[in-house]
């Protein structure tokens, strides 16, 4: 039967105990409990901060928060400049670059190259952008590993994508090839549809990013020239929102204004296929699995505890129940010990993810072939892992307990 006072006494009993418990044994404990916090944490944590470094990527270096792209069945943006100008007089947006982009060929070696050898080429996506533009809202220029950026008034000069050199992507694979012995100051052929035009290699990028590392950058003004546009209808807009705003708020503001029948407008998530997110929800699942184990190994070892405890204390236990204790008050007693052993395990452990962990993540991503890996642990998920645990915990604790104190008062008095 439940009662305040049970609860009070049990407090009281349970404090009393870990008081006196051996200071190894309660540390042993809190430190499994830690353990176990932290595998229910951080392995899922980092299977999803596997992809969701990929998708930060996404964001930060091609779509920024909206994305303006062409419809399914155009090449390009009909009436972008009155798009472009529509979107710059919102109030939300801080910045926006506009991309022209095509389809085109590189060729290296051509003037080396014999009759009977296989042309050097590699198949490049071509965009054409406004380079102050550009960086200002992907920050772009920061990821190059050799040479410079692009800049305004360059002229025949282009910035490729790591995945289109063999030295920084070799992969030899039929249908899909790339440019040998090109480095910083190379001249290649750079063919778009039936114009082809000698353009030198100012610099190289290097992004896990596939719509970048697959890119050949080039100054819009010149691009404009090598297709033969001079409507100003760009194929992408990417658009950078001022801090604090919500990337929807000004999707829906573009799309109010009559946007959407000119252009796809996405934000970042909306843009994301749908196999990433598919991803992201079987990573949580194993994540869950994985951690599961754990979490029946602490209940386990607190289990184990608690009952031998409670063996070794037997005949003190019988005597609280002959003095008028009533059990319930000493199995609270047993409870309280368990919850002690989750909260501080699990304060212990927020302290150590939020911490110290997923800053360090941040400041270090694990280095994958595709992304860049972080430490994902939403503040909620995390609190009902918290929760999980110590209820665990208390059933655990509680059970062993409930077993030795349902024994006859007298058999434990005398030890029978």
């Amino acid at each position: 039967m439940w009662s305040w006072l049970n609860v009070r006494i049990g407090f009281f009993l349970a404090t009393r105990q870990l008081r006196r418990a051996s200071l190894w044994t309660t540390s042993l404990i809190i430190f499994v409990m830690v353990l176990t916090f932290l595998n229910l944490v951080v392995v899922s944590g980092i299977l999803v901060g596997l992809m969701q470094g990929a998708i930060d990527a996404v964001r930060t270096k091609y779509t920024s928060d909206v994305i303006v792209s062409t419809l399914d069945d155009k090449r390009y943006i009909e009436n972008a400049p009155s798009v472009i100008s529509l979107i710059k007089t919102l109030p939300e947006v801080e910045a926006l670059s506009a991309r022209y982009r095509q389809g085109g060929t590189l060729e290296a070696n051509y003037k080396t190259r014999k009759d009977s050898d296989k042309p050097n080429t590699a198949p490049a996506v071509v965009v054409g952008i406004n380079p102050e533009e550009e960086n200002s809202v992907t920050g772009i220029a920061g990821d190059l590993i050799e040479g410079e950026f692009l800049a305004p008034g360059d002229y025949d000069k282009v910035v490729l994508g790591n995945y289109l050199l063999t030295q920084y992507f070799p992969i030899e694979t039929p249908g899909f090839t790339t440019l040998d012995n090109v480095g910083i100051g190379t001249k290649i052929r750079l063919s778009v549809g039936d114009v082809t035009r000698e353009v030198e290699v100012k610099g190289i990028i290097k992004s896990k990013v596939d719509e970048i590392a697959m890119r050949a950058f080039m100054v819009d003004s010149q691009m404009r020239s090598l297709i033969g546009r001079t409507d100003g209808n760009v194929a992408e807009i990417a658009v950078h929102v001022t801090p604090g705003t919500d990337p929807a708020v000004v999707r829906d503001a573009i799309l109010l204004r009559g946007v959407g029948q000119y252009a796809k407008v996405q934000t970042f998530e909306d843009a994301q296929p749908k196999f990433l997110r598919d991803i992201i929800n079987m990573f949580n699942m194993l994540g869950a699995g994985f951690s599961s184990i754990g979490l029946v190994v602490a209940s386990i070892t607190i289990f184990i505890v608690i009952f031998i405890n409670a063996i070794t204390r037997r005949k003190y236990i019988g005597i609280l129940k002959g003095i008028g204790i009533h059990g319930r008050a000493i199995e609270y007693s047993y409870a309280f010990q368990s919850i002690f052993y989750a909260v501080i395990g699990s304060g212990i452990g927020l302290a150590l993810v939020y911490g110290a962990l997923v800053p360090l993540f941040l400041a270090h991503p694990i280095n994958f072939p595709f992304s860049d890996g972080i430490l994902v642990a939403p503040l909620g998920q995390t609190m009902f892992r918290v929760a999980l645990l110590i209820v665990s915990t208390v059933i655990a604790g509680y059970i062993p307990a409930w077993m030795i104190i349902r024994k006859n008062t007298l058999d434990s008095i005398l030890g029978r």
